[in-house]
């Protein structure tokens, strides 16, 4: 017998013993496309139905539908894992390319006082809402998701909160479930509250940008006094997104010192997507970008972000509302209520110029 007669069989056994990894990986892939597809479609039919609905832009309308369709109908388990991407890797670029729409000139632009408005405004609700809530006995991750979100971005912070902290599921989902409700109130409240205060179109613009809570929903508060309102709302309401990078940083200085996992994988210091953001953000700056192309990326980031919040949106479940025994939603209104009192005196104080 020839002495590598074995040979064939031998390499045979060997190549079954370490398959090739590629079909695995494959089939991970094919599982998220139903998801993602729903979620893309659903982005894009929010897109569409936005332009129709004065008031109502596709995000918030994709985070309604996902809530309702979670309450009201099972979601079929096949959608699952594209969801999951959709929620995080989805919302983590459109928060890239949020970016762009940041420039630091236009931001300085708003002068010293509505910047000192616009940081109190962060800083002081995002302090006393997580000192109100360990009074409470809510649990810390919990808490930082709250404060986060309802002092810069909504959902988006939440999302980027929950990087960090190492919430669990139904915490996040109670965070969106009050951003939604609260920052859904905020719409027509916070233009009312202009008018009694007898602000102008300006003012008022920036009492809804230092104090509702989603861009979204600034967006749909300032259109509906005016054009005026609705461009000095989205600034300040930017100039708060931007302090995201910043609190994001500390939260994972603070998690790694005082609260990282034991035996663990420590939380990051600062997430990969908030260095995006922050270099998306610089680059606009810069203003090497036409006008044609940061048009397409926002055309983009609204995509993404509109995929993003019905994925975040079918994750609110109401009972885990309902769990929390009303602490939660407690904290909600005290939290909204700290930023409506900082921005209504800011604006009283330092109004736009």
């Amino acid at each position: 017998m020839p002495k590598n007669s074995q040979a064939p069989g031998t390499n045979e056994q060997q190549s079954s013993s370490n398959p090739s990894p590629q079909p695995a990986v494959t089939s991970q892939r094919r599982m998220m496309i139903p998801g993602l597809a729903v979620c893309l479609a659903t982005g894009l039919l929010c897109i569409f139905v936005s332009q129709f609905l004065n008031g109502l832009s596709a995000l918030l309308l994709a985070i309604i539908l996902g809530a309702v369709w979670r309450n009201v109908a099972p979601i079929p388990k096949v959608l699952n894992p594209g969801i999951t991407i959709a929620s995080k890797r989805l919302l983590r670029l459109g928060i890239v390319l949020l970016g762009l729409q940041l420039s630091l000139g236009t931001i300085l632009g708003l002068g010293p006082g509505v910047l000192l408005v616009v940081v109190l405004s962060v800083g002081v609700t995002f302090a006393l809402t997580l000192w109100i809530g360990g009074k409470m006995g809510i649990d810390l991750p919990q808490r930082l998701l709250i404060a986060t979100g309802f002092s810069i971005c909504g959902a988006a912070a939440v999302a980027a909160t929950e990087n960090v902290t190492r919430a669990k599921q139904d915490q996040v989902a109670t965070a969106i479930g009050l951003v939604v409700l609260f920052g859904t109130l905020m719409i027509p409240a916070m233009p009312l509250l202009g008018a009694l205060l007898g602000l102008d179109d300006r003012s008022t613009g920036m009492l809804i940008g230092a104090s509702t809570h989603e861009v979204a929903q600034v967006v749909a508060a300032g259109g509906s006094v005016s054009a005026a309102a609705l461009a000095v709302a989205v600034t300040v309401k930017l100039a708060r997104v931007a302090l995201l990078a910043p609190i994001i940083a500390g939260l994972g200085i603070y998690m790694r010192r005082k609260h990282s996992v034991e035996g663990g994988k420590n939380p990051p210091l600062v997430p990969l997507f908030v260095l995006g953001f922050i270099a998306a953000m610089l680059l606009r700056t810069t203003g090497v970008l036409p006008e044609s192309a940061l048009s397409i990326a926002q055309s983009a980031q609204t995509l993404l972000l509109a995929a993003a919040m019905f994925a975040l949106g079918l994750g609110v479940h109401l009972r885990s509302i309902v769990k929390s025994g009303g602490q939660a939603l407690l904290l909600g209104l005290l939290g909204t209520l700290i930023i409506v009192s900082v921005a209504t005196v800011g604006t009283l104080l330092y109004p736009p110029a």
